[in-house]
C-alpha cells in the first residue's frame, strides 16, 4: 500500500537523531527509521560523553533561539518527570575590564531575544556560587534559564516518545550507501539491508563526513578533541549543599559557571566538579581515524588525557575556586566533537541531491531547537521554532562556495574556530587563518592602494584603503576610541564623503551574476518573483523571491538585455540554488556567470563627467551592453549608495583594464576607491535594507518596507496568496524602522535591544545625554524590538540603525532607547531616507 508520508531515514541516535524523529513523529510522519552505527542510546558519539551545558546567548540572534527552544523543550521533559535537563543557572564572570564590557553586551543580546539576564558585582557574583573568590574577578552575567542538560537521558526520552508514534530505532546499522536516482535519494543501505527512502538525514555528527562522501556530498565540519576533567571529592561542596538545603530546593546545584577570559567552564558533579577547557592547542582528527578507539577509552568520541594540555587550565581554575587548592584531576578525556570553519551548524537540504538532509555539527545546546526547526523545513517548507519562522541561511549547509570547501581550509578555520570558542569577537574581526581564500579579479590593484582587508564569504573584500589617508575629509571625521574604533579607520569616513561630493569605486565582484535564457526564461521568472517583469528590453527591475509563506528569500535585480534573455543580480550562492531549485526542464537555461565576470560600482556626483564619452545615456534602472573605452561591458544604471552611476560587469580578462580605465580617468575628477564601511555608511543614509541583516525569511515585504516591489496584479508568483493574506489582516504587527540616535558619535554594531520610554516622553526628546551619550539605565522599560544594522552617516552627521520594533512603535517621532554595552542611548524613529529621499542625485539632476 502506498504510504501517505514520505518514507525518513535518519541517520545517527545521537541526541539531534533521536530530537528529530520525535519532531517529525510530532508532526505526523510515522515512517521514521533511524539508523545508528552502535548501541542504542549510549551510540559512543559526542553526545555520550557531553557536560550538557545549555547557555543560550550568543552573537547570533539565530543560535539563541535555537538554544532558547532546547531549553523549553527540554525544561517539558523535565515537568513530566524525566530529568534530563535542569534549570540551574548560569553564570559568566569577568576577570578583565574588556571581558566586562562584552557581558554587557551579552546582556543586551539577551534582553534584544527575550531572555531575563543581571550583570552582577563581584560580591553577586560569589553569592550565587560561593565557591569563587571575588577578588580574582569584576563581575559577572547571571543567566537564570540557563541549565544542565542530561543528554543520554534527553535523547532516550525522545527517543521513546517517536517510537510510541511510529518510528523505528535499529542499532548496529553502519550505512555503506546511499542510493539515488534522478537526482533524488532512493535509499540508505547497511550491507545487506535497504531501507527506501525518500528524504535521508545526516545526524551522523563527527562521522558526518563520512556520511556526505556516501551520498557525494561534502559536510565540512572536523572532529576536534576537547578537554573535560572531572577533580577529587571537594569538602568545599559539602558546605554549599548543606547551606542550600536549608532554603528548601529540592535539588540543590550550583549555576554552571563560565570563566571566558581563562578558556574555561565548570559545572558540578555532585561532590565533585567537572572543568572543560579550550584554551589547549587545537587537536583535529580525519573522520576516518574514528573507529580507532584509544586504548583503555570507553567510546570512538573519548581519546585519551593528556594531562600537559590541561595544566594552565587547572592553574586558572584554581585561582578562581580556591576549593581546587588541595584537590587533583581524578578522571580526564579528551571528548571529540564538531567543528565548521565558522562555527555553526550544516543544516538543510542538499541543493544537489534531493532529498538528502544535514543536520550535522549541532551541540547539546542547539539539539532540541535545531530538530524542530528542521523538522518544521522538512514538513512544511519552512524553517519555524515556537510557531514562528527562523532564518537559518546562517547555518544552511549550501552556504560555502568550493574554495571555501577546500580540504585546508576547512581544516585551519575549523581550528580556528576552535581557538576562538570564548574569545571576544569584534563583529568585523576578519579570520586570521587560511588567508586568502578567493580574491577578485581587482585584488592586485586593491593591494597597490593598500587596501585593509576583511574576507566575507571567503572573499578579500576592502574595508577600506590606506592610499586615501591623505584625504582632506580625513580631518572632518570624528576618531573614536576603544571597541568602536576596532576594524576602523577615519579613512573609511573620508571615502563616504568624497563619494557624495565626487565618486566612490566599489568593487562588487562577490555579489553573484546569473544568467537566464530561453523562451520560458520570463514566465519562470515571472512565478518565482513579486514584481513584473514583463518589460522592454533594457529595464532593469527590482524584485523580491519569496516562500510559500511570504517571507523574503531574497532580494534582487533582473535587467532585460534581450526577449529571452536576463541578467540577475543576486546576494549569495543560496540565492542562486533557489532559482535552480524550480528550474523547469526544458525551455529555460540558468546559468552562474559569477566565477568568470566581475564588477564594479562607480558612483557620485562627478560620475556624469567620468564617463562622459565612455557610456551611453541611460536613465535610472535602464541596462545595456556597450563598450567602455574599448572594454566590453554591461552597465546596469542602478545605485547602492544613492548617487548617481552604474555598475559595470565585464569578463576577468579585462578586469585591470576596466580598473585602470574608470581609476585613471576618475582621478582627475577627485574618485577614490573607496570599501565596506563606506558602502555601509551611505545605504544605511539612503535607507536600503540589506538581506540577511535588517531582511531575512522571517519578514514579509511590507513590514520590512520593501511592498513596493511586490506587483499583485501581474499574475500568480510563489506567495502571492501569503502577501494577500497578509495584507487582508491589515498592518503588520511589527516594522523594519530607521533610528537616529541622539547622539551621533554613538557607535553600535547591531542586535542590541531596542526599549521603550514612559508614554509622557514617548514624541518628546529624552533625558539629558550622559557626556559620552548615555542616559542612566535606571527604569524598567520593555524591550520591544532589536537592532538589525547600524552605521555613522557622515554626511548626514547622524548615527542611523535599523531595528524592528511594534507597528504602533514605527510612528515618525517616536522615542525609543537602545543600549549599548549596558547604557541606554536615546534614538528617534524617522520617516523616510535621511539623505535624498527624492531620488533626485541617483537619477542624475543636480
Amino acid at each position: 500500500m502506498a504510504t501517505t508520508t514520505p518514507r525518513i531515514v535518519l541517520i545517527g541516535a545521537g541526541i539531534v537523531g533521536c530530537a528529530l524523529a520525535d519532531e517529525l513523529t510530532r508532526r505526523g510522519h510515522a515512517h521514521v527509521t533511524v539508523l545508528e552505527q552502535g548501541p542504542l542510546f549510549r551510540t559512543g558519539g559526542s553526545t555520550s560523553h557531553a557536560p550538557g551545558l545549555v547557555f543560550q546567548t550568543t552573537g547570533s540572534r539565530t543560535m539563541t533561539r535555537l538554544a532558547s527552544a532546547t531549553v523549553a523543550k527540554y525544561s517539558g521533559l523535565a515537568a513530566q518527570g524525566v530529568r534530563g535537563f535542569r534549570a540551574v543557572g548560569g553564570l559568566e564572570v569577568a576577570s578583565t575590564p574588556e571581558r566586562l564590557d562584552d557581558l554587557q553586551r551579552r546582556h543586551g543580546w539577551a534582553s534584544a531575544s527575550g531572555i531575563a539576564t543581571r550583570v552582577l558585582d563581584p560580591s553577586e557574583c560569589a553569592e550565587i556560587h560561593p565557591l569563587i573568590d571575588r577578588d580574582e574577578i569584576l563581575g559577572g552575567l547571571h543567566i537564570p534559564s540557563d541549565g544542565l542538560a542530561v543528554p543520554l537521558v534527553a535523547a532516550r526520552a525522545q527517543a521513546d516518545a517517536a517510537r510510541t508514534r511510529g518510528a523505528t530505532f535499529l542499532p548496529h546499522r553502519r550505512v555503506s550507501a546511499i542510493e539515488r536516482s534522478g537526482g533524488r535519494v532512493t535509499g540508505v543501505r547497511c550491507g545487506d539491508e535497504w531501507f527506501a527512502a525518500d528524504v535521508v538525514v545526516s545526524c551522523a555528527g563527527m562521522w558526518g563526513p563520512l556520511v556526505g562522501d556516501l551520498a557525494g556530498i561534502d559536510i565540512p565540519l572536523v572532529p576536534m578533541a576537547h578537554q573535560y576533567a572531572k577533580t577529587s571529592l571537594l569538602g568545599a561542596l559539602e558546605s554549599v549543599h548543606a547551606l542550600e538545603s536549608t532554603t528548601g530546593r529540592a535539588d540543590p546545584v550550583l549555576p554552571m559557571l563560565r570563566h571566558q577570559d581563562a578558556d574555561l567552564y565548570v559545572r558540578e558533579h555532585g561532590d565533585r566538579l567537572g572543568i572543560g577547557a579550550y584554551g589547549h592547542r587545537a587537536m583535529p582528527m580525519d573522520p576516518r581515524e574514528l573507529d580507532t578507539t584509544d586504548p583503555g577509552m570507553a567510546m570512538p568520541s573519548e581519546r585519551r588525557f593528556t594531562p600537559e594540555d590541561f595544566e594552565p587550565s587547572w592553574e586558572a581554575a584554581a585561582a578562581l575556586l580556591p576549593c581546587l587548592g588541595d584537590a587533583k584531576v581524578e578522571e580526564g578525556i579528551n571528548g571529540v566533537f564538531s567543528f565548521t570553519p565558522d562555527g555553526m551548524p550544516l543544516l538543510g537540504e542538499s541543493p544537489e541531491l534531493g532529498g538528502f538532509w544535514s543536520a550535522e555539527a549541532v551541540w547539546i545546546t542547539h539539539s532540541a531547537g535545531v530538530a524542530e526547526a528542521v523538522a518544521e523545513w522538512i514538513v512544511t517548507g519552512r524553517p519555524a521554532v515556537g510557531g514562528e519562522p527562523i532564518d537559518l541561511s546562517p547555518a544552511h549547509l549550501n552556504r560555502f562556495d568550493a574554495e571555501q570547501l577546500a580540504p585546508d581550509v576547512v581544516r585551519a578555520r575549523a581550528c580556528r574556530a576552535f581557538d576562538e570558542v570564548y574569545d571576544i569577537i569584534h563583529p568585523h574581526d576578519p579570520p586570521a587563518v587560511a588567508r586568502p581564500v578567493r580574491t577578485t579579479p581587482f585584488h592586485s590593484r586593491e593591494v597597490e592602494l593598500r587596501a585593509v582587508f576583511t574576507d566575507q564569504g571567503g572573499w578579500e573584500r576592502p574595508l577600506w584603503y590606506d592610499a586615501n589617508a591623505g584625504l582632506p575629509e580625513v580631518c572632518e571625521i570624528a576618531p573614536r576610541r576603544g571597541w568602536a574604533a576596532r576594524n576602523w579607520s577615519p579613512v573609511a569616513g573620508a571615502e563616504a564623503l568624497v563619494t557624495r561630493r565626487a565618486a566612490g569605486l566599489f568593487d562588487l565582484t562577490p555579489l553573484r551574476r546569473v544568467e537566464v535564457t530561453g523562451p520560458r526564461a520570463l514566465a519562470f521568472l515571472q512565478r518565482l518573483t513579486t514584481n513584473d517583469l514583463d518589460k522592454p528590453v533594457g529595464r532593469v527591475v527590482y524584485t523580491l523571491m519569496l516562500d510559500a509563506a511570504g517571507g523574503v528569500l531574497a532580494d534582487l535585480t533582473v535587467t532585460r538585455l534581450g526577449e529571452e534573455r536576463f541578467l540577475v543580480g543576486l546576494t549569495n550562492r543560496l540565492d542562486v540554488a533557489e532559482l535552480q531549485r524550480y528550474l523547469p526542464q526544458d525551455g529555460v537555461t540558468v546559468v552562474d556567470r559569477t566565477a568568470e565576470t566581475c564588477c564594479l560600482g562607480i558612483w557620485g556626483p562627478a560620475v556624469p563627467e567620468i564617463l562622459d564619452g565612455l557610456a551611453p545615456s541611460l536613465g535610472f534602472f535602464r541596462g545595456a551592453e556597450f563598450e567602455l573605452g574599448g572594454i566590453p561591458v554591461t552597465g546596469l544604471r542602478v545605485s547602492y549608495v544613492g548617487e548617481y552611476g552604474w555598475e559595470l560587469t565585464t569578463a576577468n580578462e579585462h578586469a585591470e583594464a576596466l580598473w585602470d580605465k574608470l581609476y585613471t580617468t576618475g582621478a582627475k575628477h577627485g574618485l577614490v576607491a573607496a570599501g565596506r564601511h563606506a558602502f555601509s555608511s551611505l545605504r544605511l543614509e539612503k535607507g536600503y535594507r540589506a538581506w540577511g541583516s535588517d531582511v531575512t525569511t522571517e519578514h514579509g515585504p511590507d513590514a520590512a518596507g520593501l511592498g513596493f516591489a511586490v506587483s499583485m496584479d501581474k499574475g500568480p508568483f510563489v506567495g502571492r496568496a501569503a502577501v494577500h493574506q497578509a495584507r487582508a489582516a491589515g498592518s503588520p504587527p511589527r516594522r523594519l524602522v530607521t533610528l537616529v540616535l541622539d547622539h551621533c558619535g554613538a557607535v553600535l554594531h547591531g542586535q542590541e535591544p531596542v526599549y521603550d520610554v514612559p508614554e509622557a516622553r514617548r514624541f518628546t526628546r529624552g533625558p539629558v545625554l550622559l557626556a559620552d551619550g548615555a542616559t542612566s539605565v535606571g527604569g524598567d522599560q520593555p524591550v520591544i524590538g532589536h537592532v538589525t544594522g547600524a552605521a555613522t552617516g557622515h554626511t548626514v552627521g547622524a548615527s542611523i540603525a535599523h531595528a524592528w520594533v511594534p507597528a504602533e512603535r514605527a510612528t515618525a517621532g517616536t522615542r525609543v532607547e537602545v543600549e549599548a554595552f549596558g547604557r541606554k542611548l536615546g534614538a528617534e524613529v524617522v520617516d523616510g531616507p535621511l539623505y535624498d529621499p527624492s531620488m533626485a542625485r541617483m537619477r542624475g539632476a543636480r
